[in-house]
């Protein structure tokens, strides 16, 4: 979704509630505060030290400043900035003024304003978003025009400190909102110093492709955390690439196209406009002036060919597919398999909808949508994949709404064999039987502990038995809950709250819990877990699944440059992972980065490969 987007009178009643609740500071104010009477205060005095304006939900008269920046789309409104600085480094000299309605000033205007402070918050008050310091309803008066605009602050890298945010105040509920702001030791409370005010980047680093919203992130820390192909990798709850900025446009796309950038490219030259703070970026630069786009030229990877006496497994969400998509889909993503993961032997997918996709109408079959993508690939020169997978109960998947997403095993018969041992449906679990050094699946292909709660509207992992060259090879796929709910690394909570774990965590147990009994048989048996886990290598949920020894995250064979599979806000990290038994020896691991670091995709994440010997 777009960042700029109008604030809703449904979230102003309730950061006005919020308010009147001592919530985010200041004293209570209604919808009808008068903007008379009240001594004029300079833009540094609105903004205050901490987060939260000391003037929240008052009424002020005769603020002056220039304007800096104009927004006529979303949410509407400008940013003024006062030319004479207080001498206070914490206390921004820039505001934003919500108009509502299309601005009728300029930059460079010289304007009084009367209205009332507030603080926006960004997504509403459960997102646990700071808040956006704004002058709301306003009466504007313009002084004089053609002024100059007052010079911006530079972002460099030697201006942002390494250290992210402050610990919360257990007192406040770990909110750091009413610290006062360290601009030197912190690079949270270094942007919000800035908040507002009009900032310039040299030329900078693109860590975040440009998305369908005309959005990129840049690095302003060229060093920081790099990996080989120009992103910044986020490897652990502790490191935050403090470089990272979000840049928008102001002036409309028709006058200046927004540049189609992707990870590693750069922007040469000034960036330069109002520091905005939103929901979907936190603190972004809206651009008056953008840098130069340079395109470095990067290519999508292709990984190696398995040998004869390799088996290759890999793993891919293929974002919600369909047969509503359009046929250009299909074909990307089957030349994808074909070329870039060079043919695995066995392929499993996340997000394959039902047949007829969003459409809510009880439908839960996925066979049109796996014959047009299975056809594909044949047209584009890979093997004839055959499938299995299990129908999941309609609307108790979670996913899109209707679409009735679910995991998919794709195996090339010419080389793997799939075990089919039939009784497998959406609520029947498969257990593991066998003799000592020898385990199998009960039901094949079949579901992990279905009618545990820690499934409940999310996929329920797929077990499947396949043979290569007389060797049982296990094979789970998995696509855990989303971080839906979570509070982001900008939230006011520091740290933040992940609720989301709390449900991934029971997941990584329950699948934990399978292998071990698969190795109670035999210890030496071959099991690959793998999938969209939605979530990083570092992370509870994965140590949850590696509990006891029981698998090794693959990804970790890797330099830690190269561990990610997804970029999301300029950080490139883990979601897609593959994990290892003990008996897995010798393995080739690879990230296959086709889609996460370009404008243009075919799927959010990036596939993952494995390459062994059973």
């Amino acid at each position: 979704m777009s960042s700029s987007i109008p604030r809703s009178a449904a979230v102003a009643a309730v950061v006005s509630a919020a308010l009147a609740a001592g919530l985010l500071g200041g004293a209570s104010a209604s919808a009808d505060d008068v903007t008379t009477g009240a001594a004029p205060v300079r833009i540094h005095d609105i903004q205050g030290t901490t987060r939260v304006s000391p003037l929240a939900g008052k009424p002020v008269t005769g603020v002056t400043g220039i304007v800096t920046g104009v927004r006529t789309y979303g949410s509407r409104g400008f940013w003024m900035q006062d030319p004479q600085a207080d001498e206070n480094p914490a206390t921004s000299e820039g505001i934003f003024v919500f108009t509502s309605s299309v601005p009728t000033v300029a930059v460079g205007d010289s304007v009084s304003v009367n209205g009332s402070v507030t603080e926006y918050v960004p997504g509403g008050l459960n997102s646990g978003n700071q808040s956006l310091t704004q002058i709301s309803k306003p009466v504007v008066t313009v002084l004089s025009q053609g002024n100059p605009v007052p010079a911006p602050v530079t972002i460099w890298a030697g201006s942002v400190p390494r250290a992210y945010a402050p610990e919360g105040d257990p007192a406040a509920g770990g909110s750091i909102n009413g610290l006062t702001l360290d601009p030197e030791a912190y690079a949270l409370d270094y942007y919000e110093s800035l908040e507002g005010t009009n900032v310039r980047v040299g030329t900078s680093r693109v860590v975040g492709a440009t998305d369908p919203y005309s959005e990129l992130w840049v690095s302003v820390k060229p060093f920081e955390n790099p990996n080989l192909r120009g992103g910044t990798v986020y490897g652990s709850y502790d490191s935050q690439n403090t470089g990272r900025l979000q840049i928008q446009q102001l002036a409309p796309i028709a006058q200046q196209p927004f540049p189609k950038a992707n990870v590693g490219d750069w922007l040469v030259g000034r960036t330069e406009g109002p520091l905005d703070f939103n929901q979907f970026g936190g603190y972004t630069l809206v651009a008056n002036t953008l840098g130069k786009h340079v395109d470095l030229g990067l290519e999508r990877e292709v990984t190696d060919k398995q040998h004869k006496n390799e088996l290759a497994v890999a793993t891919y969400n293929v974002e919600n597919l369909d047969p509503t998509d359009p046929q250009e889909k299909f074909d990307a993503l089957a030349k994808a398999v074909v070329e870039n993961l060079a043919s695995p032997d066995v392929v499993a997918l996340e997000e394959i909808q039902d047949d007829n996709g969003a459409k809510n109408d009880g439908t839960v079959t996925a066979g049109a949508t796996l014959k047009k993508f299975t056809e594909a690939i044949v047209a584009a020169g890979g093997p004839a994949y055959e499938w299995r997978s299990i129908d999941p109960q309609n609307g108790k998947d979670g996913g899109e709404p209707g679409g009735n997403i679910r995991q998919v095993f794709l195996f090339n018969p010419a080389r793997v064999s799939f075990v089919d041992r039939p009784g497998g449906d959406a609520t029947t679990a498969t257990a593991v039987t066998g003799t000592k050094g020898d385990a199998h699946l009960t039901l094949s292909p079949g579901r992990i502990d279905p009618a545990n709660t820690a499934w409940e509207n999310s996929r329920k992992p797929l077990a499947g038995e396949f043979l290569f060259r007389g060797r049982t090879v296990i094979v789970v796929a998995n696509h855990f809950g989303s971080k839906g709910g979570d509070e982001s690394i900008v939230s006011h909570h520091q740290p933040p709250a992940r609720s989301s774990e709390v449900k991934r965590l029971l997941q990584g147990q329950a699948v934990n819990a399978f292998v071990k009994d698969v190795l109670a048989l035999d210890k030496q048996a071959d099991v690959l877990v793998l999938g969209d886990i939605n979530d990083f290598e570092f992370s509870g949920t994965t140590k949850a699944l590696t509990d006891g020894g029981a698998l090794y995250p693959a990804v970790k064979s890797l330099p830690r440059s190269e561990r990610y599979s997804y970029v999301y806000q300029g950080n490139s990290q883990v979601l897609d992972q593959i994990l290892t038994s003990p008996g897995v020896h010798h393995f080739e691991y690879d990230s296959v980065h086709i889609n996460a670091e370009f404008a243009d995709q075919n799927s959010d994440h990036d596939p993952q490969v494995l390459r062994f010997r059973p």
